[in-house]
């Protein structure tokens, strides 16, 4: 055995070591709490790797989104808390002929503000192809980037993702003759994508029963009014419900989902089929009832 003696010691002590014992500075802690110090930042660097590569992987997903600047055109009231929003894309030929079918979004940045909204677009694709334009009805959000895009001005600039979403598949409800039965479902600013299918056209002249339940608080909050007769024009039976009406209202109160159970008359739910857009307890909801009913949940339509 080899012996070894610690130095600066009052005291001079002996210690018999395994010849192969590796002489290292004496730590000034006891082990026990080494240990702890040990365990205790283990998770902390775990953490962090993990943290540092979730942030990188974000700002990759980020680095592909292709943004493109377009001004405003119109930035106008159109329900309380609602604005209509045009931006002019004429100069983005691209992005123009990317809209295709109704229901399909996009993203949105404000300059200055944290991160993009995603919006739906309101405006029917056709409308793009003709005047160079995309429109939305935005719900001014206190705090929130929504809010921002209300308070900007015609010519301010800002940006757009491309258009995303397959949109409503109306051929899932095709040809009008063997689908006759057709209900809309929409909410709030869930009446913006449903504006889009409308004004595209969805054979609801060739359909037998077209109903849309259109639910907002009160009239004040019920965007598209000036349009409802242009749609009841086309086929489409207008539904308005209020959640929170005025002592004149004479229509339906409540929740869409409730007014709809009400009622139903679905004659053949094999030949039946719904678009829905709004809150996701409506949307919910509404599936439930109708598949107990026998629709086809394939026949079901939602835009994401």
């Amino acid at each position: 055995m080899m012996s070894f003696s610690l130095l600066h010691s009052p005291h001079s002590l002996n210690l018999n070591l395994h010849p192969h014992a590796h002489f290292s500075q004496p730590s000034p802690f006891p082990m026990s709490i080494l240990r702890r110090l040990t365990l205790t930042l283990r998770p902390h660097l775990h953490h962090n790797r993990h943290r540092r590569t979730a942030t990188t992987c974000a700002a990759v997903r980020q680095d592909t989104t292709l943004w493109t600047p377009a001004p405003l055109s119109e930035v106008e009231p159109a329900a309380e808390s609602l604005f209509h929003i045009a931006v002019d894309i004429s100069a983005t030929p691209d992005l123009v002929e990317s809209h295709t079918r109704a229901g399909q979004y996009l993203q949105l940045r404000v300059p200055d503000a944290p991160k993009p909204v995603f919006l739906a677009i309101a405006s029917p694709p056709k409308l793009a192809s003709a005047r160079g334009a995309f429109e939305f009805l935005v719900k001014s959000v206190k705090g929130s980037t929504a809010e921002a895009l209300c308070a900007l001005k015609r010519g301010d600039v800002v940006e757009l993702s491309s258009v995303m979403g397959n949109g409503f598949d109306i051929s899932r409800i095709d040809p009008p003759e063997k689908f006759g039965t057709v209900i809309v479902f929409a909410t709030g600013s869930g009446i913006s994508p449903i504006r889009s299918l409308v004004e595209s056209g969805f054979g609801a002249a060739q359909r037998s029963d077209v109903r849309l339940y259109y639910g907002a608080r009160n009239l004040q909050r019920m965007a598209y009014q000036d349009r409802f007769k242009e749609w009841e024009s086309s086929g489409v039976k207008i539904v308005p419900v209020l959640s929170q009406p005025d002592d004149s209202w004479s229509g339906e109160r409540g929740y869409v989902q409730e007014a709809f159970k009400k009622v139903k008359q679905i004659s053949n739910p094999l030949s039946t089929g719904a678009v829905l857009c709004g809150q996701k307890e409506m949307t919910e909801e509404v599936t439930s009832i109708l598949v107990a009913d026998g629709v086809s949940g394939e026949k079901i339509l939602k835009n994401f």
